[in-house]
């Protein structure tokens, strides 16, 4: 499987990647550590609680590096959570609402490390 089929297969956008990176095997490089960023189960630990920090930190560190790594549909659903705690701003959602953006973010997630699983596992 080559980085693109990847991409087509987890839904991500690979045109994006590529001008973030440049190359693919600067895009395999980074995506192979996604898993290992902590980014989720940061997200996933501050959701047990909805701690407003915790959800914004870590929901912000999750757009920008899924943003930077062209999986724009997982950057797009850490952006609710981020949005809705940002400092200095009003919540529009109940708790329950975030919790189903946190549930979104958990099957995107698990659908993107699935697959980059089985592209490391092809390498």
């Amino acid at each position: 499987m080559t980085i693109a089929e990847l991409y087509e297969m987890i839904g991500g956008n690979y045109d994006h990647a590529v001008q973030i990176m440049r190359k693919d095997k600067m895009i395999s490089k980074y995506i192979l550590k996604l898993e290992k960023s902590g980014v989720y189960e940061q997200l996933m630990q501050a959701g047990e609680t909805l701690d407003p920090e915790g959800l914004f930190e870590s929901a912000h560190a999750m757009k920008g590096v899924c943003g930077n790594l062209g999986l724009d549909s997982l950057a797009d659903a850490a952006e609710k959570i981020t949005e809705e705690f940002r400092p200095g701003g009003e919540r529009k959602y109940s708790d329950d609402e975030v919790k189903g953006f946190i549930a979104e973010v958990d099957e995107l997630y698990s659908k993107t490390i699935e697959g980059i699983k089985r592209y490391e596992a092809e390498q």
